[in-house]
């Protein structure tokens, strides 16, 4: 299997998703701009889609799937199909309990995760509300990430990268067709959210069907496997998803700050997950039952390249598109968002937040590399440790930063948090001779930041000013983005292949 060709795969389908975000995004900036309605939509979305990040894409896809893989490779047939079985029954039970207790204490998450909304009433009231419709969406979701596990471990990618479209589509067609029939727009939002995880689960089911995987839940106490998997996710939930956690804090001290601190956040949140979701994702996805399978088979060194291979590619296309969102702030917030109730205000307040979470951007990407290097070999301990000294940092900046920068204070936050834990991952991996550089990295890290260079200069030259991105139609702004856009890939990827870059030399790694 070419990884190259299998990450691009995941990011088209990623990018399907993303593209679908972002109208759905628009429509929300439009219809419902950035005030007392999204706040409480965006918290109580934010709790659910926490959990998600947490127990179902983030702790229970890296327990799951190493252990699932070692199966694959080494058991038969009937004891990989036993072990998703008792998996999915497990998780089931845990699910709905952990559902009908969000549902029933909505008022008492809202107060602990917002605190701020608990002066005002109707904000209060509306957020509780929309939580409770909202928060079936973890047991769904998380159904979701285990026929997702299932099929990213038999090279089925393609399905699960695409199925979070179905999510954006249910936003559109909640938007447009239901909210003018409510008295309560926003409401139109949270059932969006509840009829998205049912369509995600439902439209992966035909997929587990054809390679004759779907879980069959039974319960059997004995199992070792499946309570493997269910010890390995305790610790799993810091280790890989300590910047999920600093965003719930970060809704927190945003609950205090001004009517649309959360909005803004969301917006800048929204831009920085694009790139993020591209590429990170997507080598995290592939990577994971790669280096799993490298580890069944005692395949130190392939282990270590693929890592390497790995950073090289985050090093590579993360640091342009970082200085990219922090030089195209204002056009990109524009672009997407300024219309309708989305002010002008709006637009410098989500910039300003945007720019602070460029500065981190590599550190999240990495992370989805780093972590992996660790899950793999079905060590919790070490990245639980960086976890936690990275939360414990990230907190200390908020304090910090929050009087002088607001907001943007928290996101700075955040970035700084993910350098940090990147950095402590990829220590930690080379103490423990995990990793080992492949040699050139010193021109090829050359060779990138001079293309950068190149690149910046031409972005700041054809971005033109901020005031007449502002001024022009939504038409000729998204247009001239993606004339600016163009340029500037262009230009970054022209001076790599005059340097001696080409495709095959990041293509020729293979998963065994």
């Amino acid at each position: 299997m070419n990884l190259l060709k299998t990450i691009a795969a995941v990011s088209s389908m990623t990018l399907i998703s993303r593209i679908l975000g972002f109208i759905r995004d628009m429509l929300i900036a439009r219809v419902f701009g950035a005030g007392i309605a999204t706040d409480a939509f965006f918290v109580a979305f934010r709790i659910p889609n926490l959990l998600r990040r947490l127990f179902a894409e983030g702790a229970f896809s890296q327990a799951f799937v190493p252990i699932l893989a070692e199966y694959k490779n080494c058991r038969t047939q009937k004891e990989t199909s036993q072990l998703i079985d008792h998996v999915s029954a497990l998780m089931g039970t845990g699910l709905f309990v952990v559902t009908l207790v969000g549902v029933i204490a909505a008022p008492f998450i809202i107060y602990i995760s917002a605190p701020g909304f608990s002066a005002d009433p109707q904000k209060f009231s509306l957020t509780v509300t929309l939580l409770r419709i909202t928060f079936p969406y973890i047991f769904f979701i998380s159904l979701v990430s285990l026929a997702g596990g299932i099929l990213n471990t038999y090279g089925k990618f393609s399905v699960p990268a695409f199925t979070p479209a179905l999510l954006n589509l249910s936003f559109v067609g909640c938007i447009l067709l239901l909210a003018p029939l409510l008295n309560e727009p926003v409401m139109a939002l949270a059932w969006a959210v509840f009829i998205g995880g049912i369509l995600q689960l439902v439209f992966q089911v035909p997929f587990l069907m054809r390679i004759k995987m779907m879980p069959n839940p039974c319960f059997k106490s004995s199992d070792i496997g499946a309570w493997r998997v269910v010890k390995q996710m305790g610790p799993a939930v810091f280790g890989v998803s300590v910047g999920q956690i600093s965003l719930l804090i970060n809704t927190i001290f945003a609950s205090f700050l001004i009517t649309g601190s959360v909005s803004w956040l969301y917006y800048a949140d929204r831009l920085m997950e694009f790139p993020a979701a591209l590429l990170g994702v997507a080598l995290g996805t592939v990577l994971l039952p790669s280096l799993s399978r490298c580890h069944a088979n005692n395949n130190k060194e392939e282990y270590s390249r693929l890592l390497d291979w790995g950073l090289r590619l985050t090093v590579m296309m993360t640091l342009p598109a970082s200085l990219a969102l922090a030089l195209l702030a204002i056009p990109l917030v524009a672009t997407l968002f300024y219309h309708g109730e989305f002010s002008v205000n709006d637009v410098w307040m989500t910039h300003n937040a945007l720019v602070a979470y460029s500065i981190g951007l590599l550190g999240l990407i990495l992370v989805k590399v780093l972590a992996p290097g660790f899950y793999a070999q079905q060590n919790i301990r070490t990245p639980v440790k960086i976890a936690i000294t990275t939360l414990v940092a990230t907190q200390l900046m908020n304090l910090a930063f929050i009087t002088q920068l607001q907001h943007a204070g928290l996101a700075l936050a955040i970035g700084l948090g993910s350098c940090l834990n990147a950095s402590l991952l990829y220590y930690k991996l080379r103490s423990y001779r995990i990793y080992q550089p492949q040699p050139g990295w010193g021109i090829f890290f050359l060779k990138v930041l001079l293309a950068l260079a190149v690149m910046g200069a031409v972005l700041w030259f054809i971005r033109g000013n901020s005031a007449s991105w502002l001024q022009n139609t939504t038409l000729e702004r998204i247009n001239r983005l993606i004339w600016v856009v163009m340029t500037g890939v262009i230009s970054y990827f022209s001076v790599l292949w005059v340097l001696g870059f080409r495709l095959k030399d990041f293509s020729k790694y293979r998963a065994d």
